[in-house]
């Protein structure tokens, strides 16, 4: 079927075509007079050609913009002087030099999209990156045009008490020619590119701290936020000071203006923006306090503030030359906040076997999202290079694989070169590009010179999309009759997915261990093998033939691995392995094992039980019991880490290891694998969950917790077990539901809190009704946790209620309610996203009614939001990974949906490429 959406052409923007731009603006001075209805904005741009003797017009980008006057140099231009239309102004015979002066009206009331100048709650913001500021004046908004900017502000003092902008307060006061009114007028010293420009104004209060610097200059540090909401701040505070401390101390790296500010605002389409010293987030991202914030949302507003820190160099100082090059800043920053949490972590833990479990638990954490995400975007229709080399909408490429794909390219570097050597290569970045705005390309340039090391095969990783795959076998020699040692002989071999040029190598770091049967390494520490071609064989002299080869420790490379390794080997490498990372991961193989085997034994197309299938099944099952019943009885292992152990993966990631995929089937076999491993483990579980409960006031330190999280994940697999297993091992003398109950009652925290809901809210009680009531008349007047009472009942396995027959009918429920808003991005992923993304079974429903209600949400969505949009419309891009019954009513769905009209280019993008894969 040929489907009219696929006709429209969309514009493709290519890396190979960029050319530098004609002109710099020097300078650029902007005055706001800032009103509800309407908002004027007047700029002067001190414009100048790079080449005085060029006649080429002057092409500056504008969307949105009532254009009021135009100016050169004083003198008022009229048409056809100059040519406007939807997105350019076009100023033909431009001087060689001249001061462009433009005025401008806006209306950022009805600017639900987000991007550009908007209002929330009735405060004023700006989101920029990538392309926002071209809907506040007319500007050259692309990030090689980089400005000094001076800002000034007014607007009435009683609606917009706070003026604030980027950079250094020159000055503020009333506005004597309106009274009522008052202004400030704000100077950034360092050039930077429009996509940083930031504005804030409205009624907050300050939670400020001023702290010394390495230098011993002072520097303000500012959280701006809503009245009433002062409380929720500290950990912000804190995170801030954390952040600009590390990377004084593993970088040099020192902050560069009098102040930094981060202000929170409820409508935010991201985590946060770097605006040069005016951060702004999304309130996700600031507000925490133990009431209100879960062990995982304190590490995550730690990580986030760390991450729009850290890019004041890694973005700021040095940025983009264009947005081909975006994993330049962002995997580079992600890598650092990695980083950044994995040193407090360590720094905190107690003695150095805790701080490598430390380490550890994140890594794992890091490489669970690259797992379930970015390997599903690097195996579907929107698969693409760290570097791209096209795309028709940029705002579609702040992907997974840009940020998390490209962080794991950064860390290879720093495995191969040496934390030393990393160090090295960052100064030369900077002492070469302070200032400018530079490529991938120079990045590794920097790199290379710096350690004398040949990055050239390496560069492949930016061009090329795909997950590479790994092979790995291995013999062992025997030594001769003359001889005390043997051989390992290791054969690497590499398949890789079709990239530019195709075929290719990559140079995959492979850090590697061999285990004998103690469970004792037989090779050096940090043993690393760089694998430059497409397969080669590696020799090491060993004193005894290994039982298990460990491959691929802390996961150093981003690749799949492929062994020939059966229950029995992943089993003692689940037991005995000491590299933290590989035990977790053979634990998580056994499982994906066991649940595929079990997925098996449900297809409806078998007449009979398989009898292989139930015997694979089984062994993977007992194997992965074993692996845990040895974790749960090591008092050695850190809680945080055996919760990671005792962890299953997620069905999407499950998912992605079978064909044809039913997610009704697989939710069955997991849920199938839990309720075994809760039944055979049961004692051993309650008594871990005992040793962790504490009526200690709450501490937010790792070994609590890891305390938090094991009794978490404890009561979680207790509550899987029906009354029919409980009759069957020795009667407790209190139910799952009834230690859920009495957590949450009694918990100071929302750690433990949340985790008895989470226990709970997959089965159909009573103590889940009470609970999901007790959350929403405790938080009610707190929005962030009640988007997790949000999202709880739209990833739930059961409707909320006998009158809803499925949990669409809940999600339906929830949209009526008066505190929902679709406009909301925050309240749209709590519902709509949640459901659509993260209940396969439930949205995958073989009725279709899943589909429909996608349909109609992202065609809403993108009426007004199209970046929320598209993020939305992507849950049907992989519809050929499905069981054809799923699959062909999600192609329909994206058929109808991209023959409407009036579809933004973001959306359209991305059904296009769903339906051409």
């Amino acid at each position: 079927m040929q489907n009219q959406g696929l006709n429209l052409v969309q514009h493709l923007v290519r890396r190979a075509e960029y050319t530098p731009p004609s002109f710099d603006i020097l300078s650029t001075q902007l005055w706001f007079s800032l009103d509800v209805k309407t908002t004027t904005v007047r700029a002067a741009l001190k414009i100048q050609r790079r080449s005085p003797e060029a006649r080429d017009a002057i092409v500056l980008h504008g969307e949105q913009l009532v254009l009021k006057s135009i100016k050169i140099d004083g003198r008022t231009l009229d048409q056809p002087e100059y040519r406007l239309d939807e997105q350019f102004l076009v100023i033909d015979n431009f001087p060689s030099q001249a001061v462009l002066e433009t005025e401008c009206e806006i209306d950022p009331a009805s600017n639900f999209a987000f991007t550009g100048l908007y209002l929330s709650n009735g405060n004023f913001f700006t989101q920029c990156e990538a392309e926002g500021f071209r809907r506040i004046t007319y500007f050259a908004d692309r990030p090689d045009v980089m400005s000094r900017f001076k800002v000034y502000l007014e607007a009435p003092r009683q609606e917009y008490p706070v003026l604030l902008s980027n950079g250094n307060l020159l000055d503020h006061g009333e506005l004597a020619s309106r009274p009522g009114w008052h202004w400030a007028q704000w100077d950034d010293p360092f050039p930077k590119p429009s996509y940083l420009f930031a504005l804030v104004a409205g009624r907050f209060v300050v939670t400020e701290q001023t702290i010394t610097k390495a230098s011993g200059a002072p520097a303000l540090l500012q959280v701006w936020v809503e009245p009433g909401n002062e409380s929720k701040t500290q950990h912000a505070m804190d995170s801030l000071i954390n952040a600009i401390r590390w990377d004084e101390r593993r970088f040099g790296l020192e902050l560069d203006l009098e102040r930094f500010m981060i202000v929170a605002s409820a409508d935010f389409n991201m985590g946060a923006m770097e605006n040069k010293g005016l951060n702004i987030f999304n309130t996700k991202y600031v507000f925490a306090n133990p009431k209100i914030a879960t062990d995982a949302d304190f590490e995550g507003v730690e990580a986030v503030v760390g991450h729009e820190y850290f890019h004041n160099w890694t973005g700021n100082r040095v940025t983009c030359r264009d947005w081909f090059q975006l994993t330049l800043k962002e995997g580079l920053t992600v890598f650092r906040d990695q980083e950044f949490t994995a040193d407090l972590l360590a720094d905190q833990a107690s003695n150095p076997t805790l701080a490598r479990s430390a380490r550890a638990v994140k890594r794992i954490d890091d490489v669970r999202v690259l797992r379930a995400s970015q390997f599903t975007e690097d195996a579907g229709p929107m698969a693409h290079p760290i570097r791209p080399d096209e795309y028709s909408e940029i705002n579609n490429f702040y992907t997974v694989t840009v940020y998390e794909k490209g962080a794991e390219v950064i860390r290879m570097l720093q495995t191969l070169l040496g934390q030393e050597g990393f160090r090295k290569g960052m100064d030369l970045y900077f002492a070469r590009h302070d200032g400018q705005a530079v490529t991938c390309d120079d990045f590794v340039a920097a790199m290379a010179d710096a350690n004398t090391y040949d990055l050239g095969v390496f560069k492949r990783w930016y061009s090329q999309a795909g997950t590479p795959i790994l092979n790995v076998a291995w013999r062992y020699l025997e030594p001769t009759h003359n001889a005390d040692l043997g051989t390992l002989e290791v054969h690497f071999k590499q398949e890789l997915p079709l990239g530019k040029p195709p075929g290719l190598p990559l140079m995959i770091p492979i850090s590697l261990g061999a285990l004998d049967s103690n469970g004792q390494d037989l090779l050096a520490e940090n043993t690393l093998y760089s694998l430059a071609d497409h397969e080669a064989t590696v020799s090491f002299p060993m004193r005894s033939k290994p039982v298990a080869l460990s491959v691929l420790r802390n996961f150093s490379a981003p690749v799949l691995l492929r062994q020939e390794i059966d229950t029995l080997g992943l089993s003692f490498l689940a037991k005995h392995d000491t590299d933290p990372f590989n035990r977790w991961d053979a634990v998580q193989q056994l499982a994906i094992l066991a649940v595929q085997a079990e997925y098996v034994q449900l297809q409806p197309t078998r007449a009979m039980p398989d009898a292989e299938a139930a015997s694979c099944a089984q062994a993977a099952c007992l194997a992965l019991n074993g692996a845990m019943h040895i974790a749960l009885d090591q008092p050695s292992l850190d809680r945080a880490y055996l919760a990671t152990l005792l962890t299953l993966p997620s069905e999407g990631f499950i998912g992605e290891q079978i064909d044809a995929l039913d997610p009704t089937l697989l939710r069955r076999a997991r849920n199938r694998v839990l309720q075994s491993l809760a039944q055979s483990l049961w004692g051993q579980l309650l008594k871990a969950y005992q040793a962790c409960s504490t009526k200690q006031t709450y501490k937010a330190n790792p070994s609590e917790v890891g305390r938090r999280a094991l009794r978490n994940i404890c009561l979680s697999y207790l509550s899987q077990l029906s009354e029919s297993a409980l009759s069957l091992i020795d009667q407790p003398a209190i139910s799952p539901s009834q230690l859920a109950e009495r957590q949450f009652a009694e918990s100071d925290n929302m750690t433990e809190r949340w985790g008895a809901l989470s226990a709970v809210i997959h089965h159909a009680t009573e103590t889940r009704s009470k609970l999901l009531a007790v959350f929403e008349a405790e938080f009610q007047d707190e929005a962030l946790v009640i988007d997790k009472w949000f999202s709880a009942q739209a990833t739930s396995q059961v409707p909320s209620s006998a009158d809803h027959k499925t949990v669409l009918d809940t999600v339906l429920a929830l949209m009526q309610r008066p505190d929902f808003s679709l406009k909301n991005p925050n309240r749209a992923r709590a519902v709509v996203h949640s459901f659509c993304q993260m209940n396969p079974a439930e949205f995958h429903r073989a009725d279709g009614s899943g589909y429909r209600f996608w349909e109609r949400m992202v065609w809403e969505l993108d009426q007004s939001n199209p970046q929320i949009a598209a993020r939305l419309a992507r849950a049907l891009d992989r519809w050929k990974k499905f069981a054809p019954h799923l699959g062909g009513q999600m192609r329909q769905s994206l058929e109808r949906l991209a023959d409407q009209d009036k579809l933004s280019g973001d959306v359209r993008e991305v059904i296009n490429k769903a339906l051409a894969a």
